[in-house]
């Protein structure tokens, strides 16, 4: 592309925002677009298996592969934040549930001020979105780009995890983003015919054949250009060349909680002191910029199972992973085709609550950490997460080059609230697991294992053995208060001409995984756009 082009509008980072914006913003065929992400094509056999997920988690030619700085709450450990460096972005790479959250988290963001983004000003926009397996309701949608379809098949194990969550005492919901997410049954995922479906494949393919729209690979954005205080393009480097691209109308960020705020920082929008730090001047001052991080801490149980019927067995025998092959080949069935979740719950650890608290996940095979080797014994997983944590971190540059990673802390467990939910939360797993229904099938808990029990242990082994669940939300936060970076448009505070258009301007996370609230945010984010530059 030749050097200082001109479009209307420029997209930075085709993640699931990035391709909704691109395929929006050029249905009209009036405007002139490029998108420009940092990774390359999404040709990797990997991306297209669901359970391949395993095989990217550490991939660096379609991961960024951060590590944090040390988490104190976690014994001083680091904790690695894979982001997805590809077309499609995390959605390429992520494990493809699909939850949006509860109506009452976007009440609350409506509540402090945000009245378009209250659940009636959200719910049309994630219908419009998806194309549901079960077809169009009140709740969901049928029509839309983003395949949403149920697990290919039931499983043993996940039966007995469902029967367990029953005799506890929760309902069974066969749909988690209906009239109550409460409940308990299988998760419906991101996959159409066994296939991952990631907004590469849904959004941006559909939109390539325009003749408006430019797609740039390996393309690393390093500063957003100004005219005074308006945005007017990018500096961008691809094959070791730096060169710029004009916006006559708007430039979009949609790089991410991790890369928005970074980029945004290398640009000099900022805490003063952190820019001046890195020798970089001060065009805006934001001082909440990179702030208020969070992210869901996931804890894990781990179980030997006595019926031998989980991956870990399937896929450590030569002859059972073959079949596995054959299985997804030519049926597009089996293992290969879960998410990273299979079946799962939401319930609360208090009964004053209103809604649950805790998201439960249940897989069927067992392993140190996500992407290692499967455990050689027969295993399974459970693990769950606090929905709405107290505790913020940050996310800001570490120097002023942009290749440079960000620090990225998060802060985990530094409020009352958190600990004691993060507690509660583990002895309620372990009791729907200890019941008879998941116990006929198991021969022994091997994490945290018989000998943990007392609030202090549970913390102990919360501290030593929790990490992310990858769901960074909120370093550009959207408000109508003087400290957010984002107002109720999307729009840089006091800048012209720039927006930030993914799950960074969430005032707090959701109640679940994020990909379906970044679909929708691409969504409403690209009627925003168009309504304010008409023609």
């Amino acid at each position: 592309m030749d050097d200082a082009a001109a479009f209307d509008f420029i997209i930075v980072g085709a993640g699931s925002a990035g391709c909704v914006l691109a395929n929006r913003l050029t249905a009209n065929g009036r405007h002139k677009v490029l998108l420009v992400e940092a990774g390359g094509e999404d040709r990797n056999p990997w991306i297209h298996i669901p359970l391949g997920y395993g095989k990217l988690f550490r991939n660096p030619r379609l991961n960024w592969c951060y590590d944090g700085v040390p988490e104190e709450a976690l014994n001083g450990r680091t904790v690695y934040h894979p982001r997805g460096k590809v077309l499609g972005g995390s959605s390429s790479v992520n494990g493809l549930l699909y939850v949006r959250g509860q109506k009452q988290d976007f009440d609350a963001w409506a509540q402090t001020g945000l009245t378009d983004w209250g659940f009636d000003g959200v719910l049309p926009y994630f219908k419009r979105s998806e194309a549901n397996e079960n077809g169009g309701d009140e709740w969901r949608g049928g029509d839309g780009p983003q395949p949403v379809s149920n697990a290919t098949a039931p499983h043993p194990l996940c039966d007995a995890y469902i029967d367990a969550c029953r005799a506890y005492g929760l309902p069974d919901n066969p749909d988690f983003n209906g009239a109550t997410q409460e409940g308990t049954g299988y998760y419906q995922s991101t996959h159409r015919d066994g296939l991952r479906w990631s907004a590469a494949k849904s959004y941006l393919k559909p939109a390539r054949g325009r003749a408006n729209l430019t797609v740039l690979t390996h393309a690393l954005t390093t500063r957003i250009l100004f005219e005074g205080k308006r945005a007017v393009g990018i500096e961008y480097e691809r094959h070791g060349q730096r060169q710029t691209a004009r916006a006559t109308r708007e430039v979009l960020l949609s790089a991410g909680s991790i890369n928005s705020p970074q980029l945004l920082e290398l640009s000099g929008i900022g805490n003063p002191d952190i820019l001046s730090r890195h020798g970089i001047t001060t065009l805006h001052a934001l001082p909440q910029l990179g702030e208020n991080l969070q992210d869901h801490l996931q804890v894990r149980t781990v179980h030997e199972s006595g019926s031998a019927n989980t991956l870990n067995d399937q896929y450590n025998n030569l002859f059972r992973r073959i079949g596995l092959g054959l299985d997804f080949l030519f049926r597009r069935r089996g293992p290969l085709t879960v998410s990273a979740g299979y079946a799962g719950s939401f319930f609360k650890t208090r009964p004053d609550l209103l809604t649950p608290d805790i998201q439960s996940l249940f897989i069927i095979f067992s392993t140190d950490r996500m992407g290692d080797r499967l455990h050689g014994f027969s295993g399974f997983t459970a693990s769950f997460y606090q929905l709405r944590p107290e505790s913020t971190g940050h996310v800001h540059i570490r120097s002023a080059d942009p290749h440079e990673p960000p620090d990225i802390w998060c802060n985990y467990l530094s409020t009352e609230t958190d600990r004691r939910t993060n507690i509660d939360g583990l002895r309620l797993l372990r009791s729907i697991m200890d019941n008879p229904a998941m116990t006929r099938h198991r021969k022994r808990e091997i994490e945290p294992g018989p000998d943990v029990q007392s609030d202090d242990e549970l913390l102990v082994y919360i501290r030593a053995t929790a990490s992310t669940v990858y769901h960074p939300s909120s370093t550009c936060r959207m408000g109508v208060d003087d400290g957010a970076v984002v107002d109720e448009r999307l729009r840089v505070k006091s800048i012209k001409g720039l927006r930030v258009i993914d799950c960074s301007i969430m005032p707090t996370m959701v109640s679940g995984n994020l990909n379906a609230a970044a679909l929708m945010i691409g969504e409403k984010g690209a009627d925003m756009v168009l309504e304010d530059n008409p023609g």
